[in-house]
């Protein structure tokens, strides 16, 4: 593999040419690792240690590559390393020229690969600005995420999108800038409504000189890049002077301008007085799970802040935590000149020169002990202790509506994992088959699938056989990819149920599976999984009462009585929400793929038609049926169809029965 990071590094492939197997069973653990290691060169780079099925576990960096993996090979080692060593079947090298290019590269790997063994960040989705656009006559103000390709300048990050719509709205009040799109700029002839209500200055009609309002422009982004008191000073002199020249209208508009700066900055709460750019970290670990919460400063001003779990071992102190995160964290995105974290993490220097050299300029990473921002660090500390409280009574709310169900559908223990199952179709039209699934910390919308019913047999609308072709497919592929549900594995190499697998992955296997259906449906779930050999999963159904009413539902179970739960149950009402949450997913999956098909054009499948003949056909016959209804004299009288295109396009159509 190449480096993200420039030149080529030395690179030393998987080495799993292990000790000899014994007793039939393959090398792992130490004797894998020793054997690697007199292979190992004396410097800087980043380890994989990967199991039996080449799934990473670990990724790690070394200053000293022979030294940190030589390390595994000792003893006595902590339980979640322990656990490492002990599943590794392979491991593979990068030699890096600096220990900073390793702690970057592992940063990389680690979400790109999400090791189970590593500390993950969960959420990480781009973060939105505000661009004040600079490839137009009339700037335009908007928000913006992702790569910035347009010319303009960017202000951000943002906690939120909605923290960016307010600002964005506050401003366009401020400053009377823009928002409209360029094409909607082109097309207005008079003012829109945003004009009328003195949220813009309607540069599009001509309402405001082009030199007054790169004036605007300039106020907006002198206010943007943390001069907010000189834009303030300006504004309530201009209003004084048109209030002495008794301009009551013009003092006026000044006056409901340096309101709505106010009201920007009332919004930002906590603004700081001894730096003007900054993020800050604060972590807090309670009942197994850690909260890191994130503050933006950009300009002199409060920007938000968001809260993060990150997936790591219990076993794993703060600062270890909050260090693995910071790199991760900033691996997509620029970080601050100035970074201030509640503990102290290891290689705190090391990552300071990563993030700069990542960065393109000199990046501090301290932690306060006094003054205004050890104040700011504490206050951070604070939300992050009471984000976590919250996660943790969701969590704890979740556990026993878990434990719940389990006691009253008699199951054996208490589920981690479970699979909600629905179909949705019109008519047996665009059949589509649906599962969401749901564990301790509530849904995990990274792992819901869909799956197209692909069987021709299948008579339409036919729910039992949807159900059989949906839970065969899901399980058969379980079976192939993961391997029987308990089969040999010990407890330690067992999945976590609730793990954010890779886009693609087939997931772990579930406790408990949820149809929405009754008897019918439970039997052709119960008979797809017997075909795949699954006998030992408990499969509930979930009728609808009578006419449909939610809180009469009768529940299905292989060797029970149909029964119902007491109507004001929370079990009951968690049942009704993983079933509504099935359905609704259902209904979108199929709806997009209706969608899709209505928006399918036949002419699309015609060998030869382009998008210009396409247009050129359209524009002179109006619609794809009318074409299929023409004949061959007709064909050749559009510009661009020859005569041999015009008998291609005739026979598709005759032949197709059109």
């Amino acid at each position: 593999m190449d480096s993200p990071l420039g030149p080529p590094l030395a690179i030393y492939p998987a080495m799993t040419e292990s000790p000899p197997a014994t007793a039939g069973r393959p090398a792992r653990g130490i004797d894998v690792i020793a054997d690697l290691v007199r292979r190992l060169p004396n410097g800087p780079g980043v380890y994989r240690m990967i199991d039996a099925k080449g799934t990473v576990l670990y990724v790690g960096k070394a200053r000293n590559l022979k030294k940190r993996v030589q390390n595994y090979t000792r003893v006595s080692q902590e339980a979640r390393i322990a656990r490492v060593i002990q599943q590794t079947a392979a491991m593979e090298f990068v030699s890096t020229a600096t220990e900073t290019e390793a702690l970057l590269l592992e940063a990389n790997l680690i979400k790109r690969l999400r090791p189970r063994y590593n500390v993950l960040l969960r959420d990480d989705k781009s973060f939105p600005y505000i661009v004040i656009t600079e490839d137009h006559p009339a700037p335009q103000i908007a928000k913006h995420r992702g790569a910035r390709t347009r010319k303009g300048t960017y202000f951000g990050p943002f906690a939120s999108a909605g923290a960016v719509g307010r600002t964005i709205n506050a401003l366009e009040r401020a400053f009377l800038l823009r928002s409209c799109s360029d094409a909607v700029f082109a097309s207005r002839t008079r003012p829109c409504l945003l004009f009328q209500i003195k949220r813009c200055s309607a540069p599009c009609t001509g309402e405001i000189a082009a030199g007054d309002y790169g004036d605007l422009v300039g106020e907006a982004k002198a206010f943007l890049s943390g001069k907010s008191q000189a834009v303030r000073t300006k504004m309530q002199v201009a209003m004084e002077h048109a209030a002495g020249r008794l301009d009551y209208e013009a003092a006026a508009r000044y006056r409901d301008r340096l309101a709505a700066l106010s009201h920007v900055q009332a919004h930002q709460g906590i603004n700081p007085r001894t730096f003007d750019e900054a993020d800050l970290f604060a972590c807090h670990q309670a009942g197994g799970q850690t909260c890191i919460q994130v503050f933006f400063f950009r300009a002199g001003q409060n920007w938000g802040n968001r809260a993060y779990f990150p997936r790591a071992d219990k076993a794993l102190e703060a600062d270890a935590v909050l260090g693995a995160f910071l790199t991760q964290f900033y691996e997509n995105k620029p970080a601050p000149k100035l970074i201030l974290l509640s503990h102290a993490i290891a290689d705190q220097a090391l990552t300071a020169a990563a993030l700069g050299e990542r960065s393109g300029h000199k990046v501090s990473v301290a932690v306060p002990s006094r003054g205004e921002k050890k104040e700011l660090v504490d206050h951070a500390l604070a939300n992050a202790r009471e984000a976590l409280g919250r996660e943790l009574a969701l969590s704890a709310s979740q556990q026993t509506l878990l434990a719940g169900l389990a006691e009253r559908f008699g199951l054996a223990e208490v589920p981690r994992r479970i699979e909600v199952y629905d179909n949705s179709h019109i008519m047996g039209t665009n059949p589509v088959g649906a599962m969401v699934v749901a564990g301790p910390d509530g849904f995990i919308k990274g792992q819901y699938r869909k799956f197209n019913i692909r069987s021709q047999d299948l008579a339409p609308g036919d729910d039992y056989g949807m159900m059989r072709e949906v839970i065969g497919r899901r399980f058969s592929r379980l079976m192939r990819e993961v391997g029987p549900r308990n089969g040999d594995r010990s407890e330690s190499e067992r999945p976590d149920s609730g793990a954010q697998p890779e886009s693609g992955d087939v997931g772990p296997w579930p406790d408990l599976i949820l149809i929405d259906g009754g008897r019918g449906q439970l039997a052709a779930a119960c008979e797809a999984l017997a075909e795949v050999g699954v006998s030992d999963l408990a499969v509930i159904g979930v009728a609808k009462g009578p006419d449909r009413d939610a809180g009469r539902e009768t529940f299905h179970m292989n060797g029970r009585t149909p029964f119902t739960l007491p109507p004001r149950d929370p079990v009951l009402y968690f049942v009704q929400r993983l079933r509504d949450e099935a359905h609704r997913f259902a209904v979108g999956s199929h709806r997009a793929r209706r969608k899709s098909d209505i928006a399918r054009n036949p002419l699309d499948e015609i060998a030869g038609i382009g998008p210009a003949r396409k247009r050129a056909l359209l524009r002179h016959f109006g619609t794809a049926k009318a074409v299929g209804r023409a004949n061959v004299e007709d064909l050749t009288g559009v510009p661009g169809i020859s005569d041999e295109t015009a008998r291609v396009i005739y026979a598709f159509f005759h032949e197709s029965g059109g």
